[in-house]
This record gives structure tokens, C-alpha cells and sequence, in this order.
């Protein structure tokens, strides 16, 4: 499904931010409201986040005062405002952000499946309400789904997609696509009370709230306690101030309600608040916290901070587990849901809850929980999926397995960026490790090689060889553009070359290669995948192969191998559109062997390498050898094409549009 134009229901700050950030994308969006006046309001809250942007540019020097006015005005134009539903009859996708009712929300839902046409998708903004009730209003639920931004949308990168019980697959895959295409990095959950990142972040802030309240601490020292802790980006109720009271109570009762007492505190301090319109940042700073700086909940005893810190990382944690073992989400969208909607960066030296288990032991933390089940209750009672892990000897990054697989590299390595790690029964893994991105650089491609003349002049013997990433969250996000085109032109012919000679090997020498792909595998990244003879995927791992949007065409192998895998047609799909395919469709279509779920994926891969590594070898290597023929031809024929599509003007436009991260104008030439 494609999004040529959408809309916009609801033009508060959050609307108007929401169509900004369709606009900035270069997609036409219609922006409706009830009066003229909200509609202005929307029209000039999208403008100001506009201007804050480009100003931004233009005082770095990147466009020239002239430009950015342009600019401005170019993304401005692209909002149409409207208070009837003029203009939605040729929408693709809708986003729904009225107020958090259920009986409104279905309301309008009523209204969009009337309006507009059937192929559309009807998406809502809502923080927790069932999306499954919400589709209920309309005659076609499988279109419906959850497109939770966070605020302020304009800055906040993370979007939860939220599947219904009705939803499609194709649904689910249309709205990771658009969160993509409007620069956002989405994640996907199942329909439930607050679904990923409100849940667990407002189950680790209830205890807080359970304590001061309990004990009459000072919020003022609580807040700076607990901030300075290196566990939250700020204290916890600064943060309330900056989210709004209204918000977070609304929240909070919620999760109450779903998930009773026990697990969940509605804070007596934040209910009276909002009930006098003390509602944070929104009303001048009168909130949790007066505008002179001031706590307006009532407390003076001094907090015990490292009590308070451990309550909240376990609380946070615990619902975190829940979360998992309900298959609510994976592992990996739940960190990287805390990390993007939650502010736990490791970059600012924080880290969402399960890389942090994994850095800490889960036997250690398996211990404090047991403590805490016996001192505070069942509310801390250590998830099923932790003792488990502790049980098979899965204790963190110290063990190189946890929530996550960790690199046990040898001690004398061929190469930089990509480490080996030698084992028993013939099986080594090649661990890509360059970067937060993982790229294929220039300088990968050459390690890689190294490490794959090390496998094959083994002093023991390699039979099966495991290609997995380093970094938790993707395998490789594809081709390092900038390194690429600084190359020289004969620098480039011969990396190219001695790229497609690695690639080939992989998939016809007499060892097993096994790719595991743990997140994101786009363009080098998925072809390196699949060059190799097994494809195994995490579930929440996506595929792509978005170079037609740079103007250029697969250069490793893409257009060759991709079409033996998946069929002409699905090939075409992904070469010439270039969306993400998520892991169950590309299993679907016959790209990869099997998906499992994220924290399984890397004891999967072990096991199919111990079994292939078991195979006889010559056997192998022959039927490897004649699987792969043909191919050679067409690799060479790959290669020039790729050098002319390479030198055109429309490749020079593509690659200058996603450096400079705005959309490309081709011309053809």
C-alpha cells in the first residue's frame, strides 16, 4: 500500500505537529478540525515547528535565509485545512488525534470509514484505548491500527504500531513503511492497556508515586535524587511536568483499571492537581511543580534515593518481562521503545531494561528480585522467562548470551570490524561489528574477507559459519553511502569485484553459512544475508532493498539472487519499490528459512550450524556449488548495470536527497 496523501483528524498541538511531520516528507496531507479557528491553530503550530527546523539549517549554514524561507513555505503548502471532510476522498492513510475517549474516537472512525476510500488506512493516535474497539466502528477493522506518536511528535523519533485484533499483516507492514517514509523509527505491538512504553514506564514511575506518598517525601529532593542516579533522563516528577498531569493521569488510571492495584499506583497528588487545571508544561509550568520552581505536593521527609532507584529499575524491568512473555512486543522494540519514547540512551549513559540486565547479570538481578518479592510483595516476583534464562546458564553479556547475543570474540583477530569467534564441533561466527549502524563499508567488506580466508585456512577444521551482528538492535542498515562515493573510480571497481568474489563464495564454497538477522537487513545488509546458504530472522527483523530511492539499483548481488529466492515477482516488488518487508512476509515469500522469536535467533543459528557442520563436506560443497550456477553471468551483467545507473544524474540527485535528508526530484537523465 502506498501513501500518496493523508489526513489529519484533530489540529491541537499534537495534530498540528503530526501533519508537520507528514509535510516535512514531501507527502500532501489535509489537516480537519471542528472550527476554523483549531485549524489555524493546527496550521500554525505546524508552521513554527517548520521554521524551528529549517531556521536550524540556515544558522548552520546549510541553506541561505532565501532557501529556508522556500522551504517553510513549501512544507506549509502542503497542509490543507479543513473543517468537514473535504478532500478525504482520495486519502491513503488517516491519522485519528482527538481526545483520549473512546466514544469520540469511535465516532470519527464512523465518519473516515464513510469519506474515505476503501483501500485507506485508518490509523489512531490514541496512547492506550483498544484499537480493536475502535475498529469496531467501521466496516473494515483489518485496515485499523494503533500510530502512537509520543510528544512533542515533532521531536520525538518513536511511532508504536499498534495491531488490532482484526488488523491485517499487510496493514501492520503499510504503517511501519509510512512511519519509515516520514523519518520515524517505529516499533510494533499487539493491542493492549498502554501498549509497550507508557506500560512500563508508568509501572516503574508508580512506585515512586507509591512511596512519597506512603512516606511524605520531598519531591524536590526525590526528583533530584532519582534524577542524578544515571537510571531516568530526569526525575520523575520533572517529567510529569513536561508530559502533562492530565496525561500521565489518564495513563495511570488506565493501567489501573486494566491491571488492578497490586501492579499499579494512581497517584492522590496528581488526581487533586489536575482537578484544579494544574497541568504541567501546558499551564505555565503549574503543575507537579509551581511556576517559581516550587513542589506543589505536599512532602518534607528525605527520600532513601538508592531504595527508591532500585524499586523503580526492578518495577520497570518486571513489566518489561510481562510485556515479552505476553508477545505483546519483542525484546529488541521494547528496549528500543524505552530507548526512543522513554530517553534510556545509552549514549547519555542510560540503558533500557533488558540491555541493562544483560550488562548486570541475570543472576544478580534474578537475586535482588527475590529480595524484593520478600520484602515489598508479589509485585516484584521474578518473571518466568528470567529464571529461565538464569536456569540455562544465559547470565548476560559476561556469558556472551542473555536477552541478547554477545560477541566472545578470539583473542587474535584477522580484522577490525568484523570479529571471529572460534568454537567446537567446526562452528565459528563472524561477528559485524562496525558501528551503530553496521554498515557495509569498504573497510567491512575487506575484514570480512580476511575473516573468511581465517574459516577456511582453520587449524581445525570450520564446517558452519554463523554471520551475526554486534550490535542488539540491526544486522546492517546497508551500504556506507558516504565511503562509497568518495572512492576513486577504479578504487570502487575493483572493491565491487572482490565484494561479488566474497558473496559468491559464501554461498557455493563446502561451508555452511548461516545468516542470523537480528533487526533491520537493508540493501548490503540483506544481500550479505542472502548470499549465504541459511536465512534465519528474529521476528521483529525488516528487509529492503531501498536503492531505486537513491537512484541507483542493488550492487552485491541483489537483482541475481534476490529473484532464485523469492520469484520475479516478489523480486520486482522489493528492487523496485524499495519498502521494508517484515520478517513473516519475507518468510512468506521464501527469502529466509525460518523466523523464531528475537531471543531465540541466535540459539537457532547454533543449532543449524552444529547440524550442517555435521553434514559431510564434499557432499555440501557440491550441491552448494551446483545450486549457485548460473549465477556468475548475471552478477557481471549486475555489475554494469550498476556502474551506469551509478553514474547517472538521477544517482547523483538520490544520494545528495538522503545525505541531505530530503526527498530527490528525478529527472531521468
Amino acid at each position: 500500500m502506498f501513501v500518496f496523501k493523508a489526513a489529519v483528524v484533530g489540529a491541537g498541538t499534537m495534530g498540528g505537529q503530526i501533519a508537520q511531520t507528514i509535510a516535512a516528507a514531501g507527502i500532501p496531507v489535509v489537516l480537519k478540525d471542528i472550527s476554523d479557528e483549531l485549524v489555524a491553530a493546527g496550521i500554525k503550530e505546524a508552521r513554527s515547528v517548520t521554521e524551528g527546523q529549517i531556521g536550524r539549517l540556515v544558522k548552520k549554514g546549510k541553506l541561505t535565509e532565501e532557501q529556508g524561507a522556500a522551504a517553510v513555505a513549501e512544507v506549509v503548502d502542503r497542509i490543507h485545512g479543513t473543517t468537514a471532510y473535504d478532500g478525504f476522498g482520495d486519502v491513503d492513510f488517516v491519522i485519528e488525534a482527538v481526545p483520549e475517549r473512546m466514544p469520540i474516537k469511535q465516532a470519527v472512525f464512523a465518519e473516515l470509514d464513510a469519506c474515505t476510500p476503501s483501500h485507506a488506512i485508518l490509523a489512531s493516535n490514541t496512547s492506550g484505548l483498544s484499537i480493536t474497539e475502535i475498529g469496531e466502528a467501521t466496516l473494515r477493522p483489518e485496515k485499523v491500527v494503533g500510530f502512537h506518536y509520543f510528544y512533542p511528535a515533532s521531536l520525538m523519533p518513536l511511532i508504536e504500531v499498534v495491531e488490532g485484533d482484526e488488523t491485517s499483516a499487510d496493514t501492520v507492514a503499510a504503517a511501519l513503511a509510512f512511519a519509515q517514509a516520514i523519518r520515524k523509527q517505529p516499533i510494533a505491538c499487539l493491542d493492549t492497556p498502554g501498549f509497550v512504553v507508557n506500560r512500563i514506564l508508568m509501572a516503574g514511575i508508580s512506585e515512586v508515586f507509591r512511596e512519597q506518598e506512603e512516606k511524605g517525601l520531598s519531591v524536590k529532593a526525590l526528583d533530584e535524587g532519582v534524577g542524578a542516579a544515571g537510571v531516568v533522563p530526569v526525575g520523575p516528577y520533572v517529567l510529569v511536568n513536561l508530559l502533562g498531569l492530565d496525561t500521565v493521569l489518564h495513563v495511570a488510571e488506565h493501567m489501573f483499571e486494566s491491571y488492578g492495584p497490586e501492579r499499579f499506583y494512581v497517584s492522590k497528588a496528581l488526581t487533586d492537581l489536575v482537578a484544579q487545571g494544574k497541568l504541567g508544561a501546558k499551564t505555565a509550568g503549574d503543575g507537579t511543580y509551581s511556576p517559581t520552581g516550587e513542589p506543589n505536593v505536599v512532602g518534607d521527609a528525605e527520600p532513601d534515593v538508592p531504595e527508591l532507584v532500585e524499586l523503580l529499575t526492578l518495577k520497570t524491568f518486571v513489566e518489561a518481562c510481562l510485556v515479552l512473555q505476553e508477545r505483546v512486543a519483542t525484546h529488541r522494540d521494547i528496549d528500543f521503545g524505552m530507548m526512543a519514547g522513554a530517553g534510556l540512551d545509552p549514549r547519555r549513559g542510560l540503558m533500557p531494561p533488558f540491555v541493562k540486565a544483560d550488562a548486570e547479570g541475570l543472576d544478580k538481578l534474578l537475586a535482588r528480585l527475590e529480595a524484593a518479592q520478600e520484602r515489598y510483595g508479589d509485585r516484584f516476583a521474578p518473571p518466568v522467562i528470567l529464571r529461565r534464562l538464569v536456569a540455562g546458564g544465559r547470565l548476560g553479556a559476561s556469558t556472551g548470551q542473555g536477552f541478547y547475543a554477545y560477541p566472545q570474540a578470539d583473542a587474535e583477530q584477522p580484522a577490525e570490524t568484523v570479529k571471529l569467534q572460534t568454537g567446537d564441533g567446526g562452528v565459528a561466527i563472524a561477528w559485524l561489528a562496525n558501528g551503530q549502524m553496521n554498515s557495509i563499508s569498504p573497510q567491512v567488506i575487506e575484514d570480512l574477507g580476511k575473516v573468511w580466508e581465517a574459516v577456511k585456512n582453520a587449524a581445525e577444521p570450520v564446517r558452519a559459519l554463523v554471520i551475526a551482528s554486534a550490535n542488539p538492535f540491526l544486522f546492517s542498515a546497508g551500504a556506507d553511502i558516504k565511503a562509497f562515493t568518495s572512492m576513486e573510480e577504479a578504487a570502487g571497481e575493483k572493491l565491487i569485484k572482490s565484494a561479488h568474489q566474497l558473496f559468491s563464495e559464501l554461498g557455493a564454497a563446502g561451508i555452511a553459512t548461516i545468516a542470523a538477522v537480528n533487526g533491520l537487513a537493508f540493501g548490503g545488509g540483506c544481500e550479505l544475508a542472502m548470499a549465504c546458504d541459511i536465512r534465519l530472522a528474529a521476528s521483529s527483523a525488516v528487509f529492503g532493498q531501498p536503492e531505486i530511492k537513491l537512484g541507483i539499483i542493488p550492487g552485491f548481488g541483489g537483482t541475481v539472487r534476490l529473484p532464485r529466492l523469492v520469484g520475479r515477482g516478489a523480486s520486482l516488488e522489493m528492487n523496485l519499490i524499495g519498502d521494508l518487508v517484515p520478517a513473516e512476509r519475507a518468510l512468506e515469500v521464501g527469502l529466509l528459512t525460518d523466523v523464531v522469536a528475537d531471543h531465540e535467533l541466535f540459539d537457532l543459528a547454533l543449532m543449524w550450524a552444529r547440524r550442517l557442520a555435521g553434514q559431510a563436506p564434499v557432499a555440501l560443497g557440491q550441491i552448494k556449488g551446483l545450486s549457485a550456477l548460473g549465477d556468475e553471468a548475471a552478477i557481471e551483467a549486475e555489475q554494469g548495470a550498476f556502474r551506469a545507473a551509478f553514474a547517472s544524474d538521477d544517482a547523483k540527485e538520490g544520494i545528495a536527497a538522503f545525505l541531505g535528508r530530503r526527498q530527490p526530484h528525478f529527472t531521468g537523465s
